[in-house]
């Protein structure tokens, strides 16, 4: 079929819309053979996050907010080195293997990885980026629900075999309304979107095979010659992966707009999401019972795809330069997974109305919540989303955002900034850009623009505490040096880590730090108070960064403090599920009284 006659973002956004009402009518019902996935599983990087994860998949279950009669598991990688999103792949085929038997041989599997700790978003790192709250819904959509959604089709159209996908992202697309994506060729089969050479460089780009086809379709169905990961310009080039538009982009997307996209006269198609049969399945996981133990960072992505379609070479396995730690082994182990798959066919699924959006950093975030129309208006995402907050002037294009939180009515939140399961009250204050999650801020507060507030639960030898990790939202917390003499290079919000130590009376030694004494970062810094009652925690959290903009003095020494990294070990997951779920009843008690008195 051609391409619809409809604008690209009204067909985008109607068929995103349809497969969010398919999605919500599921909700809460059992569903019925080959209509949903047969198992639903979720990758966490070590036992605290699986016990999270677990924690948080039974709530929804008892709320009703799955679709029931489906498996959903959480499945843990091994503890010891990071093996990556591929090793997480291979761990999770062998809990399928021992959970199910040959059982799983008929089964059609959703594989979401969401094993990191969200350093880039550090306020979905406690609960996890799967349950990253979005702004929409009744209850709350989290990405979870939203990735159930946008592949609630694929189920019914796939053979036997697992798609692996990220927790991160959204794919949106729309296709004819009689056409279907089918995952139904040996080997492996992967979505692919137009994108702009630059976003190429950070992603994988397939390099089609010819195709005589005069006008571009919504869907099409094309072989891989081979697979780049992160590639320069001059390789796409190179390799020939640069497309130029055909007769449908100049007809249907006048201006540029490849769809709602500002391509210019050349693009790329990027990755997104892959399946693989389930034959294919099985050679991974027989090799990862050969290997034994895996010691380095595999790539789903880099390392399984680029070993795939008759162009593909063993030369990428000697290219460590997109990789964050070089192990020993890490060279080898690629070249044994391109001998494992070569020869193993590529077919790609091109959706050329789509979208691929990435929600995985601060900057991400907000964008995509307050100031991106586009998204705002495919998925519906709303300014306030089940909230009680003061209105806000329509006439701003910039909003701010609010998710599941009540804010007093004399409260103000600037444009740009995003409120998730937070109370505010009446002489608050919040800047441009800021995130403030989990909080409860009652005293007089103004918080700076650009600041990031996110409030854990804990539980310290039996007892109940909150800390609080307050900084900058491009406070880049990955960033680390191997000495203390180094800790001047690190910045808390804009300004030197080394004089922020200062301010607050801290001593530079190696008890500053937890975990790895030679990679020192604000991750693993013991800066944050822990205090006995989440407002307290969060006030006092605000103290130490008002300190540092103002340059005045804030002792931390009589406070028992701990690094984010800390916090995470101390989570207490079910005293945060039950302070969101606190907000809910008091939002929906009150939508009820509004309901009354206007009846």
């Amino acid at each position: 079929m051609a391409a619809t006659s409809a604008l690209p973002g009204v067909s985008l956004r109607e068929a995103t819309q349809r497969r969010l009402r398919r999605f919500s009518e599921l909700r809460g019902k059992p569903v019925a053979a080959g209509e949903f996935w047969d198992i639903v599983a979720i990758t966490a990087a070590d036992d605290k996050q699986e016990l999270a994860y677990k924690q948080q998949l039974s709530e929804k279950l008892k709320k009703k907010e799955l679709p029931l009669g489906v498996q959903y598991h959480v499945f843990v990688d091994p503890a010891g080195a990071k093996i990556g999103n591929g090793g997480s792949t291979l761990c999770a085929l062998r809990c399928l293997e021992k959970l199910y038997g040959d059982e799983w041989n008929s089964f059609t599997i959703l594989l979401i990885h969401s094993g990191g700790y969200s350093q880039r978003l550090p306020n979905a790192s406690a609960l996890g980026k799967i349950f990253t709250a979005l702004p929409f819904g009744s209850p709350i959509y989290q990405m979870l629900e939203l990735k159930l959604a946008m592949y609630i089709d694929f189920p019914s159209h796939m053979n036997p075999g697992i798609l692996v996908t990220c927790a991160d992202d959204i794919e949106l697309y729309s296709i004819g309304e009689s056409e279907y994506i089918r995952f139904d060729k040996p080997g492996f089969t992967a979505l692919a979107h137009p994108s702009s050479l630059t976003v190429g460089t950070t992603h994988g780009v397939f390099v089609l095979e010819p195709f005589n086809y005069l006008e571009h379709r919504d869907l099409e169905y094309r072989s891989c010659h081979c697979f780049l990961h992160k590639p320069s310009i001059e390789k796409m080039y190179q390799f020939d992966a640069v497309c130029r538009p055909r007769n449908f982009f100049k007809q249907n997307f006048a201006g540029g707009d490849i769809p709602s996209l500002k391509l210019g006269p050349e693009y790329v198609y990027t990755d997104s999401l892959f399946y693989m049969d389930h034959k294919t399945a099985k050679k991974l996981l027989a090799f990862y019972e050969k290997i034994g133990t895996l010691n380095c960072e595999i790539d789903a992505y880099g390392d399984f795809l680029q070993a795939l379609g008759p162009g593909a070479t063993v030369e990428y396995t000697r290219n460590t330069s997109n990789v964050t730690k070089e192990e020993s082994e890490l060279v080898d182990m690629r070249q044994r997974i391109f001998h494992l798959l070569r020869g193993t066919s590529l077919n790609v699924v091109v959706l050329n109305n789509s979208k691929f959006y990435h929600i995985g950093t601060t900057e991400e975030y907000l964008f995509h919540f307050t100031s991106d129309s586009n998204l705002k208006s495919e998925l519906g995402l709303q300014s306030i989303a089940f909230s009680i907050f003061p209105a806000i002037p329509e006439c701003s294009s910039n909003k701010s955002c609010i998710i599941q939180s009540i804010l007093d009515s004399r409260s103000s939140v600037a444009p740009g900034s995003v409120i998730e399961y937070s109370r505010l009250g009446p002489d608050v204050s919040v800047g441009e850009n800021c995130i403030i999650s989990g909080s409860y801020i009652i005293t007089t507060a103004v918080l700076s623009a650009h600041s990031f507030v996110c409030s854990l639960s804990l539980k310290m030898n039996r007892h109940l505490k909150y800390s609080t990790m307050a900084c900058g939202v491009q406070d880049n917390l990955k960033k680390n040096v191997k000495t203390l003499s180094d800790i001047k290079l690190l910045q808390f919000f804009g300004v030197c880590f080394l004089s922020c130590l200062d301010i607050w009376n801290l001593k530079v030694t190696e008890e500053l730090f937890s975990g790895n004494k030679t990679c020192l970062s604000l991750w693993n810094a013991r800066i944050f108070p822990v205090c006995s009652s989440l407002s307290d925690s969060v006030t006092t959290s605000l103290k130490m960064l008002n300190a540092v903009q103002n340059k005045s003095a804030f002792s931390l020494n009589k406070y028992k403090l701990l690094s984010i990294e800390e916090m995470l070990f101390y989570k207490d997951v079910e005293d945060m599920i039950t302070y969101r779920e606190q907000i809910f009843l008091e939002i929906t008690l009150n939508r009820k009284q509004s309901d009354l008195e206007t009846s």
